[in-house]
């Protein structure tokens, strides 16, 4: 069953049909990936057999016609295939280990197993993959921004992308859908593998969707086939849509192909039941007789997945298949403020800067940047206005925009993605995490966090984010003081890969200066992850702070030291990583106490508390002050006033420590 010699690429563009050999190759190509199916599922005890048998003719059809290297994955010149629906796992690696990029071997023994790279879900462990998937409705977002990556890079590629008819009921599909519409991306091709059958059975029962017809609203080319499973229609579409025969050539197209749960199995065929059921061994027997194979293989195939071991280093580590280099980025001079500012009009001047300096005409840009019908809220008018080419507009379609600029920030692409605290984190959390498992290198900026927010009510004050981005192993959180620090940390992020957030609120702040009036975060000050700023110096006690609080805690470090009372204060701008070694020294002082717009038990309190605890620092008091109840309409001083986070309520919880 190993894979043989087949046939060479074939030229989408100089052949209208495939010819009588290269069907007879498909065909035997088939067999064997149809057994690698059947085979890894039973092996495994769980996967998905029938869908995988439902999209491998497309599949081997893709893989024949499609630039690609099994020798060098990142061609940077490739064709970029997104595999939206990623439990079709046994199809799409069945596939690769038949054009060469991994071995029959390694995938039928280690298939869904503890460390292995050959995961449930399609994954970049595994080479020739090009993004994890597997949260159905985020490909073709995906397949956006690969394709956003190709057009401004000049790219000769195509990108296609392979999805489900059950996801197809995903809000986010449609939000891609018009971004794909709007931007003319004439060289993506969508391809709806339409069985009719989901977990739950039939796609109309279910939730009925108008495929086609939901992609003629938005704009696109559709060609309908009626026979998915057939290797001649399938080219024969393909073909009209990479080369637009008939088709609009400034819209993107989609393939509706008609194809059958199972094919091939006359059991499994047409039967929901084995979306994700698998065939026992002897049924797997008698599936592999009826599609061609030695049914032996099973045991044969059973035994050396028992003797084979796999190194507990080998799983799939975020972005394992790498991605293309980060670019060189020139950061510029610091812009130094020296009156009351706000943080996000010092993010749009650096951003503006950042464009000016490194997207230089008749250039590929390097600063990219998405927003969402927030342009001017979140202070992106002066990049656009410098760098339109690289500015996409996503419109109110966060989910969407947060995808799309996750994968265009992996081609190599410092892409910043900006919009209000509770759009650009809790309404696009699971867009993040999936952007986090594929090593992509983000910088998300949030304005308009925390109760600062003010009169918007609390539907618009994000209080938890810190708690939400802190469960993604790969991003850094920042929260500057003021509109210095801001610009520095900009500069910073841009320079770096990495997946960022950077969040602040969206009142003007006074600059913060030192015990001499000279400003803190001056021309000199460079920023450092992990390192936190000792603002004011004391011997009573430590406030710990950030962002938008810094001012109300330095007024109440200016009461309290007007009663005798000195106190240190703390601006821990870099969240995570955390500077423990100041947590450390301000428990040597005295009690601490944390002050955030932000809810304690998810933020800088319980993160302080945690070092406390994993450090062995006993017998000092902990104090966490923060957000307690969701907010109300009103000015930011009102409403911090109203949970005592304003420089005389944190002044009394800090006198209370010592009564």
């Amino acid at each position: 069953m190993c894979r043989v010699d087949h046939m060479a690429h074939i030229d989408i563009k100089a052949q209208d049909a495939l010819t009588a050999v290269q069907l007879e190759v498909l065909n035997s190509m088939w067999r064997r990936c149809a057994g690698r199916v059947i085979l890894s599922t039973t092996l495994a005890g769980s996967g998905h057999p029938g869908g995988s048998l439902s999209s491998l003719h497309i599949l081997l059809v893709l893989y024949s016609v499609m630039s690609h290297r099994s020798d060098e994955p990142l061609w940077a010149a490739r064709d970029r295939l997104i595999v939206s629906m990623g439990h079709i796992s046994p199809a799409v690696y069945g596939v690769l280990a038949e054009f060469g990029y991994i071995s029959e071997e390694q995938f039928l023994t280690e298939f869904r197993r503890a460390g292995s790279s050959c995961a449930g879900h399609v994954e970049q462990g595994v080479r020739g993959v090009e993004w994890n998937t597997g949260n159905l409705g985020q490909g073709l977002s995906v397949g956006t921004g690969a394709r956003l990556a190709q057009e401004l890079s000049g790219s000769p590629g195509k990108t296609i992308v392979l999805m489900g008819d059950g996801e197809q009921g995903k809000g986010q599909i449609a939000e891609a859908r018009r971004f794909a519409f709007k931007y003319k991306q004439a060289g993506l091709i969508a391809i709806v593998d339409r069985n009719h059958l989901q977990i739950g059975g039939a796609t109309e029962d279910v939730m009925p969707v108008r495929v086609r017809e939901e992609y003629a609203a938005a704009g696109w080319n559709v060609i309908y086939v009626p026979d998915g499973n057939d290797f001649q229609a399938v080219f024969k579409a393909l073909r009209r849509a990479w080369l637009h025969e008939d088709l609009d050539p400034a819209r993107p197209s989609v393939l509706v192909a008609r194809t059958v749960m199972g094919k091939g199995v006359s059991f499994m065929e047409n039967k929901a039941k084995y979306h994700g059921a698998t065939l026992s061994s002897d049924d797997a027997k008698k599936a592999l007789a009826e599609i061609g194979c030695d049914p032996g293989l099973v045991d044969e195939w059973a035994k050396r997945r028992a003797a084979r071991k796999i190194s507990s280093c080998r799983g799939s580590e975020p972005g394992r298949n790498g991605g293309a280099c980060w670019p060189r980025i020139d950061i510029g001079g610091p812009v130094v403020y020296t009156g009351s500012a706000d943080c996000r009009s010092a993010y749009g001047a650096a951003l503006k800067d950042l464009a000016a300096l490194n997207n230089l005409p008749g250039a590929t840009p390097k600063v990219i940047g998405f927003s969402c019908d927030l342009e001017s809220s979140v202070k992106m008018g002066g990049f656009r206005a410098v760098s339109a080419s690289a500015f996409f507009e996503a419109g109110i379609q966060e989910h969407h925009a947060a995808a799309c600029a996750g994968a265009l920030s992996h081609e190599g692409f410092c892409v910043f993605f900006s919009t209000f605290g509770v759009f650009a984190v809790a309404e696009t959390y699971n867009q993040h995490r999936l952007n986090d498992l594929n090593g992509t290198h983000l910088k998300v900026v949030a304005t308009h966090l925390g109760l600062d927010v003010g009169e918007d009510g609390p539907t618009h004050q994000s209080i938890d984010y810190i708690g939400l981005l802190s469960n993604l192993f790969g991003f850094s959180i920042f929260m500057p003081a003021d509109a210095n620090q801001t610009d520095r940390i900009i500069r910073y992020v841009a320079a770096h890969p990495g997946n960022v957030f950077v969040g602040m609120g969206r009142s003007k702040l006074p600059q913060v200066t030192d015990m001499s009036g000279a400003l803190f975060f001056g021309k000199d000050y460079v920023f450092e992850p992990g390192k936190a700023d000792w603002l004011r110096s004391g011997g009573k006690a430590t406030f710990m702070t950030y962002g938008s609080m810094v001012p109300q805690v330095m007024r109440a470090a200016d009461i309290l030291a007007g009663e005798g009372l000195s106190m240190c204060v703390v601006n821990m701008a870099s969240i995570k990583p955390i500077d423990r070694d100041a947590i450390i020294k301000a428990a040597g002082i005295g009690p601490i106490i944390t002050v955030e717009d932000h809810i304690p038990q998810t933020g800088l309190g319980s993160i302080v508390a945690r070092v406390l605890t994993e450090e062995g620092v006993g017998g000092q008091r902990l104090v966490t002050l923060g957000v307690s109840r969701y907010g109300s309409s009103g000015s930011p001083e009102e409403l911090y006033k109203m949970q005592e986070i304003d420089a005389a309520g944190i002044a009394g919880k800090a006198r209370a420590v010592f009564d």
